[in-house]
């Protein structure tokens, strides 16, 4: 198979989409599928060629399903099927964007997106990972069909050359974005970088999305800190504890000697001065007694 580089582009000033039809249709092989038996939940192929694409992909997916988890009409996600109209003739067209982006379609499991059973809305943001196994060809199929099937933000990366694409739907046609460093996503509204050797995607508040590791790791960090800082207050709440108890027994060994020192012979401003108290603390603690 043909191997991408960072020579590949695609000519988006083609003939409009529809004489390209024909290219679009995916054969698929037997797999499992819905009751129907028209539209399989796989293509056969697998979800990533290798570890750093699947780390992207994964990323990817998880990040943007977590900044939209309060959203319930957003839907994100990974290798899914992507069924844009009904079978013609018993026949089928479909992709499997690495990842894919709805907007006004409700969260949920599915075995495949069919767009005919989602009020008709196809998924406006799709990203796809290079691989070694991707074609020139597979690509401008894939092009064809999210440009013809209305997507409006198409981001391709190629890990191996560190290189980010972009393209932008305008007047039904997909164009390509000019300047990718530090583009923010109309859609997601986040923002891309790649000066760093990698493709990293920061939120809208700025927050770099994370690999499951780097959650993972954080998460535990928070967990460690949390769990100091309770004890640190522990700590303090006890050492308060202990102040109050002595601060009581002071008070109380002050108040035990007063009888006795007066006893001695010790006037009242004695008796306050030895024990640190003032004249009328001494008198209403006498008088308590």
């Amino acid at each position: 198979m043909t191997v991408l580089n960072s020579q590949f582009s695609i000519n988006i000033e083609r003939a409009a989409f529809g004489t390209e039809a024909g290219n679009m249709v995916q054969q698929l092989q037997p797999t499992t599928v819905d009751s129907d038996g028209l539209y399989p939940e796989s293509d056969g192929k697998p979800l990533s060629d290798n570890t750093i694409q699947f780390r992207i992909i994964t990323t990817l997916q998880g990040g943007i399903d977590t900044l939209f988890a309060d959203d319930p009409n957003v839907f994100v996600a990974g290798d899914l099927l992507w069924y844009p109209v009904r079978a013609v003739d018993g026949r089928t067209k479909s992709q499997a964007p690495d990842v894919m982006v709805v907007f006004g379609r409700p969260k949920g499991d599915r075995r495949s997106y069919k767009q005919f059973e989602e009020d008709n809305i196809p998924p406006q943001v799709v990203f796809e990972i290079l691989s070694q196994s991707n074609t020139e060809e597979e690509m401008e199929k894939k092009f064809n069909f999210y440009e013809g099937y209305g997507v409006e933000e198409y981001y391709l990366y190629d890990p191996a050359t560190n290189e980010l694409k972009g393209w932008l739907k305008h007047n039904n046609k997909l164009r390509p974005i000019g300047q990718m460093e530090g583009w923010r996503s109309p859609r997601l509204g986040c923002r891309f970088e790649t000066l760093k050797g990698s493709l990293a995607v920061y939120r809208p508040d700025g927050q770099r999305m994370e690999t499951y590791v780097e959650t993972s790791l954080r998460a535990e960090l928070e967990a460690q800190r949390a769990e100091l800082q309770t004890k640190l207050a522990q700590q303090e709440a006890q050492r308060a504890q202990q102040e109050a108890q002595r601060a009581q027994q002071e008070a109380k060994a002050r108040r035990d000697a007063i009888p006795r020192l007066l006893g001695l012979g010790l006037s009242v401003e004695q008796v306050a001065q030895a024990l640190n108290l003032s004249v009328e603390e001494v008198k209403q603690l006498k008088i308590e007694d």
